[in-house]
């Protein structure tokens, strides 16, 4: 595990889809994109995701996608829309989108402790040189705005 070589890169989420931003920041937090993948040790990178309150979502993802979670005590299931989760905390947005196509096990949650979530443009990890990463898209944000 020693001799893995761990880079740093910088994601802007500014327009970007949602779930196609997430499979490509799961892709290399899990180190698929390197020829040393193995699936049973963690050989991925860190990713630093700036802008995740312009990140877009089609359809009528908005309005109809919920996310549950318990809070642990009776009855304590708790229900937020996508739009009101943007608004309140657009980090967890991609972190769990992000969370869902990872391992759940422990290996998992290390692969998610590399991915950095941050609401503006600005971010403490400028020590460790990351490099911007230009994602594949298959649509232009300006080609968004027309639908």
């Amino acid at each position: 595990m020693s001799d893995i070589e761990r880079k740093w890169y910088v994601v802007d989420a500014d327009g970007q889809v949602l779930g196609r931003l997430a499979t490509q920041v799961a892709t290399i937090l899990r180190g698929k994109h390197k020829p040393t993948f193995v699936p049973h040790q963690d050989v991925g990178d860190h990713v630093v995701v700036l802008n995740a309150a312009k990140v877009h979502l089609t359809g009528r993802k908005l309005k109809d996608k919920r996310y549950r979670w318990h809070t642990g005590y009776i009855g304590g299931l708790k229900d937020i829309s996508a739009e009101q989760m943007l608004d309140k905390h657009p980090e967890r947005v991609i972190e769990w989108a992000v969370q869902g196509m990872l391992p759940k096990n422990r290996l998992g949650r290390a692969m998610a402790k590399k991915l950095k979530v941050y609401r503006g443009g600005e971010h403490p990890h400028s020590a460790q040189q990351p490099t911007a990463l230009t994602l594949r898209t298959s649509r232009s944000p300006k080609s968004a705005e027309g639908r």
